[in-house]
């Protein structure tokens, strides 16, 4: 039987959820919210929703809007997940958990921490060893404690930049990297499996003097950075001090600015905070989005902070530090560049592959690899090609890249660089995940060698598309709200003249389509056996045309939002360079791809709003 099925069979009626929520559930708060919601016969709906409806365990693990229900996070569903998880270990591998237990960590969010503490002593209660931080530490730290404490899993409780009302609990696998499926079932089946509160669940008397429990934070701090110092070559360190480069940095009232102020003292790095979003503040009060990848909407204080000192580069981190932009101060114009993710990972991949080289001069690298998600620019592959390392694209999400990294490695390979197009960077096997700190490590002391040198970040980025050809990317959505119409849209696009026959051309034939990628049924006629080397989802929609003049074009769903996606990037010959020409021609075949696959006014589409 489904979860879901599990669900429905669970629940006799909406008087019987919200009763038994009732005798469940220990947080007055909540208990209250429901009992006058229940008095209005006008809730019914809303009710409904909450009540009858569960938030599910994905590859990311739970997130969503902190309110009363078994929809939404709150106090039981932690408990409900935390129970329904140690039993999913338990199974995996109970002698590792028994031997090494499990890390937690937690953001400045609302209820981060009493979530964190409720799922650490029902772990304790059971007899497991809890390394739970005492004050909240950047995501990245979690997979790093899990990989240098070899711990049975990882857990932060964080929403990442997702608006305030908002919280999450994710987890790592025992490789320290994001699970992937099929573990996000297997851990929602074991949560169905334990819903009613074990007699213990709710006491947090566990946390004091447990000798089971211990806080990692100085040793995980001292640790971290001493990869980041024992990775910085002298010649650089020496380069960030005589520099001085000022940077501006804003932590978007998230939790990194006491670690990020270690890390660039450490490196000698000058750089000065954005004082009213140094400090975690769980109503990210100066900010509509707290999410750096929205760029100058999200920017504006760094902007103010950065001119009035006279800085030219700025570097955020988003909320829980996982993430990084970066914007440069463009004199001529006297206005300020914000970097894409996009743009960001060519910069950081020449920086990384110029650093390995500068530390194994002269060595092959031939098993050296960079990596990035599909839906990213394409800017890797081309520069492999140029230079002879090894390149690899996985699924969207680190889920995928973190474990094909890890794979990598297992196999003797060097993975030196990893990224995706939204601001998420890899630059250490340290943490097989996205990590901001690191990250901003990597670009401050390249912005600051850079700069030495007379170039800008900017100088340096054009530099890298006039060596390996522009890459210009043009990305946006449709809302479709109707899940039949997106598959009838997308088998459509499959069937043209029958099974497996994608369109061969757009724009009446003026571009040529050379190869199809379907991760939906697992078609690639780009592969011997037509058969896809990514994994494949028969339950989300993905396809990837690449053109003979260069476009790389994907289509996909989203998984948490009513949208068709498409994400187009033309990687032009470096002998084009009129970049005007490139866009252009981008343009022109981006809107052919629309009209002539997704046709949105035959299908009611919704463009996205400007």
């Amino acid at each position: 039987m489904s979860c879901a099925a599990n669900w429905a069979a669970e629940r006799a009626s909406l008087p019987q959820k919200i009763e038994e929520w009732l005798r469940w559930d220990k947080n007055e708060e909540t208990c209250k919210e429901l009992k006058n919601l229940a008095a209005s016969p006008e809730n019914q709906k809303l009710l409904e929703d909450i009540m009858l409806k569960r938030i599910e365990f994905g590859t990311a693990g739970l997130r969503g809007k902190m309110y009363v229900g078994y929809a939404c996070m709150n106090d039981l569903v932690i408990v409900q997940t935390a129970q329904g998880f140690l039993r999913y270990l338990e199974k995996k591998d109970k002698d590792l958990l028994q031997k090494n237990g499990i890390v937690i960590g937690y953001d400045g969010r609302y209820n981060s921490k009493h979530w964190a503490e409720l799922t650490a002593a029902i772990f304790l209660h059971a007899g497991y060893p809890v390394k739970l931080f005492g004050m909240v530490v950047p995501t990245p730290y979690v997979p790093f404690s899990v990989r240098k404490y070899k711990c049975a899993s990882g857990i932060v409780v964080t929403a990442s930049h997702n608006p305030k009302q908002d919280n999450g609990y994710k987890v790592y696998g025992p490789n320290s990297a994001q699970i992937i499926s099929p573990a996000d079932k297997e851990i929602q089946q074991s949560i169905m499996q334990n819903l009613e509160p074990w007699p213990t669940a709710w006491d947090k008397s566990s946390l004091s003097n447990n000798p089971l429990l211990s806080d990692p934070l100085g040793q995980v701090t001292c640790n971290y950075l001493g990869v980041i110092f024992a990775d910085l070559l002298p010649e650089f360190k020496e380069i960030n001090l005589k520099q001085k480069l000022l940077i501006t940095h804003t932590a978007m009232h998230g939790v990194v600015t006491p670690y990020i102020r270690k890390v660039f003292d450490g490196i000698g790095i000058t750089f000065q905070t954005v004082v009213e979003q140094q400090d975690p503040d769980p109503e990210f009060s100066t900010v509509k989005f707290p999410n750096p990848e929205e760029g100058k909407s999200s920017l504006d204080l760094a902007f103010q902070t950065a001119d009035r000192q006279g800085s030219v580069v700025i570097l955020a981190n988003d909320p829980d530090a996982d993430r990084l932009a970066c914007a440069e101060k463009q004199i001529d114009k006297n206005e300020w560049k914000v970097f894409t993710g996009n743009e960001l990972g060519a910069l950081l991949g020449w920086w990384m592959l110029f650093v390995y080289r500068k530390k194994n001069p002269g060595q092959s690298l031939d098993n050296v690899y960079m990596l990035c998600s599909t839906v990213s620019s394409m800017i890797l592959r081309t520069m492999a090609k140029a230079e002879g390392f090894n390149f690899v694209d996985t699924l969207t999400g680190f889920k995928w890249i973190g474990n094909k990294a890890l794979e990598l490695q297992a196999a003797g390979k060097t993975v030196i660089f990893c990224f995706e197009e939204a601001i998420g960077f890899m630059t250490s096997m340290a943490v097989t995940d996205k990590d901001g700190v690191s990250a901003a490590y990597q670009m401050a002391t390249c912005a600051s060698y850079l700069y030495s040198q007379g170039k800008t970040l900017n100088q340096q980025l054009q530099a890298i598309y006039e060596q390996y050809g522009h890459h210009i990317s043009l990305n946006s959505y449709y809302i479709c709200h109707d899940p039949v119409l997106i598959k009838k849209i997308f088998d459509k696009i499959r069937t043209k003249n029958g099974p497996n026959t994608y369109p061969q051309t757009i724009c009446n034939g003026k571009y040529q389509i050379t190869s199809v990628r379907d991760l939906t049924t697992g078609y690639d006629n780009n592969q011997p056996d037509n058969k896809a080397v990514l994994p494949v989802s028969s339950s989300s929609q993905m396809i990837t045309f690449n053109f003979s003049n260069g476009l790389v074009c994907t289509l996909r769903t989203s998984g948490t939002e009513p949208k068709i996606k498409y994400y187009t990037e033309m990687c032009a010959s470096p002998d084009i360079k009129d970049k005007t020409e490139i866009v252009k021609t981008l343009q022109e075949m981006v809107a052919g791809i629309c009209e002539e696959m997704l046709q949105p006014k035959e299908n009611g589409l919704q463009a996205k709003a400007d």
